[in-house]
């Protein structure tokens, strides 16, 4: 049985003024040999952007991007066509494919936005760039897993192009949640807010959790809490 924390405060960080970013894995001009992903999972990024700043327009190419908003708003527009305001709840998943162009902006004057920029290497390269957006509920998650990006889209959550399945959930202090991993998968718990132990180890904001040949993760909230779980091939 193997289980690492990834402590909020030992990721890269970067303070660019108008983005205020840590990084749990290397990127862009944080590089550490020893944090280069996990499985198919390749970037985890906390990114606050101040108001009226935001990402210019840039490009991608085969790769999965996820995007989960914690606070405030991000307002997306892309080469295809698409424009859409994140909010908190609203899960944004974008293939990249062989090549899309976007930007990122946070459209308030007054309020900062919150997020998790996450990236998974997809299964094929070369993919038709696609996008989908859906907003799932406190109260779907509400001590529970909610299946949010699958690689079938089951149970209406957004497909992806990669065999992982990515809940959110968020436990009331107290509750408890177990999760059976099948042979051969791990899986990565990112703490979005609270403190919970994962089999006894206790992770609180901002941390990560890789577990891999572990049977079951039991996952107990000490208080209110929101993490993010993925469960990866």
């Amino acid at each position: 049985m193997t289980m690492t924390v990834r402590p909020s405060a030992e990721r890269g960080h970067a303070d660019h003024g108008w983005l205020d970013t840590h990084h749990s894995f290397s990127f862009a001009h944080y590089f550490d040999p020893l944090h280069m992903g996990f499985r198919a999972l390749r970037v985890i990024n906390e990114d606050v952007i101040a108001p009226a700043t935001g990402f210019g327009t840039h490009g991608h190419h085969d790769m999965e991007i996820v995007t989960y908003v914690i606070d405030g708003a991000l307002e997306h527009r892309d080469s295809m066509g698409e424009h859409s305001v994140i909010h908190p709840g609203e899960v944004q998943r974008m293939s990249a494919g062989t090549g899309i162009r976007h930007s990122e902006s946070n459209p308030s004057r007054d309020n900062r936005v919150k997020l998790l920029q996450i990236w998974l290497l997809p299964a094929a390269e070369g993919l038709v760039p696609n996008y989908e957006q859906k907003l799932f509920s406190d109260e779907e998650k509400k001590n529970r897993l909610c299946p949010i990006v699958t690689a079938d889209g089951r149970n209406g959550a957004l497909t992806v192009h990669q065999d992982v399945d990515l809940y959110a959930s968020i436990l009331e202090s107290g509750a408890r949640i177990d999760f059976a991993l099948r042979p051969g998968r791990g899986a990565w718990i990112q703490m979005v807010r609270g403190l919970v132990t994962v089999n006894g180890q206790p992770i609180g904001d901002g941390d990560g959790l890789a577990a891999e040949q572990v049977e079951a993760l039991a996952i107990v909230a000490d208080r209110s809490s929101e993490f993010l779980l993925f469960d990866l091939a």
